[in-house]
């Protein structure tokens, strides 16, 4: 049997996708060489569920389902280039309402599908749940502590290493946690130049901050927080008592002039453990008409618990959701 042909290497295969060839006379370029990778990228394999499988299996190649598709888009929204610092408020005035649980799990979904300079911070204007629900770092300082040591982070100084002995470092999570005092007898309520000051210094070394908000709209802090607000989302439980709550609360923005905010916010509904005796579609058609998204979140038993929330621990279903969720916000940004 003759030996196996083989293309002389001297000769150029050329590049017929980009119309040039041997013949042509002209050397091609390293923009020739780079561009033709572009001209026809690489079919999409499917990477979850059984299409993976039966493509480990070899016998074919089956491109992504609908549900991978979706994953991968919300993935690609939440990974663009915001240009800048973005600042993402999370306000319902009513307690038990969600903010603490929307804002570790945003954090946790940008952080973990973005990367890090991801901050969530407590702007409770007296005691706050976040630190409570986040995981523990070396120290418990707060932000009243790094309040009362803004000196050595004025001008040229500070360094993201003397921040980490304010904030808490979420490990898994790839974000970092700014709490408010977890004692309701902590001090005097925070002002909104204190607000002003402290987002200075952390707008240094994050490029995402989402901010916990208390119940008191008049606040001078809670002011504050929506005066540098780049994107608002509101949070409710599936209850009545909590949507027209916020109903209300997104009345007092819009008498105060904030109507983009309102417009453009996201809404962010957590079902319980049942839908009995719910009234969900009459929360969604009021804000659907008045906010850009409503978005649903799961029951998650690990949430219900009151402990400390672990990226890992969640369900497939509550992972995809606040993806969902986060990539909806990412719009915004």
């Amino acid at each position: 049997m003759p030996p196996a042909a083989y293309p002389d290497p001297a000769t150029p295969a050329g590049y017929p996708e980009l119309g040039w060839s041997p013949e042509s006379g002209i050397a091609p370029t390293a923009e020739d060489f780079a561009r033709r990778r572009q001209i026809r990228p690489a079919d999409p394999i499917a990477t979850m569920g059984v299409r993976a499988v039966v493509n480990r299996i070899g016998l074919v190649k089956l491109p992504p389902g609908q549900h991978e598709q979706e994953v991968k888009r919300d993935i690609e929204m939440v990974r663009r280039n915001f240009g800048g610092l973005r600042q993402v408020t999370v306000v319902n005035p009513k307690g038990g309402a969600g903010k603490t649980v929307a804002i570790l799990l945003l954090a946790m979904t940008f952080g973990q599908k973005r990367g890090g300079y991801v901050l969530a911070w407590d702007n409770n204007e007296t005691q706050g749940t976040l630190g409570m629900r986040a995981q523990q770092d070396f120290h418990s300082r707060t932000v009243r502590d790094m309040l009362r040591d803004l000196g050595q982070f004025q001008g040229p100084h500070g360094r993201i290493g003397d921040l980490s002995q304010y904030v808490r470092s979420q490990g898994e999570g790839m974000f970092d946690v700014l709490a408010s005092d977890e004692s309701a007898t902590g001090g005097e309520m925070l002002t909104a130049a204190a607000f002003a000051e402290i987002r200075e210094v952390v707008s240094r070394f994050y490029k995402l901050i989402f901010v916990d908000t208390g119940n008191n709209v008049r606040a001078q802090n809670w002011q504050a927080a929506m005066d540098a607000t780049d994107q608002l989302v509101v949070t409710m439980s599936a209850r009545n008592d909590s949507a027209e709550t916020a109903a209300r609360m997104l009345d007092h923005l819009e008498q105060s002039g904030r109507h983009r905010l309102v417009r453009q916010a996201v809404t962010v509904v957590s079902m319980p453990p049942s839908r009995k005796e719910i009234d969900l579609p009459a929360i969604q058609e009021h804000f659907a008409a008045r906010t850009r998204a409503v978005l649903l979140a799961p029951y998650e038993r690990l949430i219900d618990t009151g402990e400390p929330i672990r990226y890992g621990g969640l369900s497939s279903a509550s992972r995809d959701a606040w993806l969902k969720i986060a990539a909806a916000v990412a719009e915004g940004l």
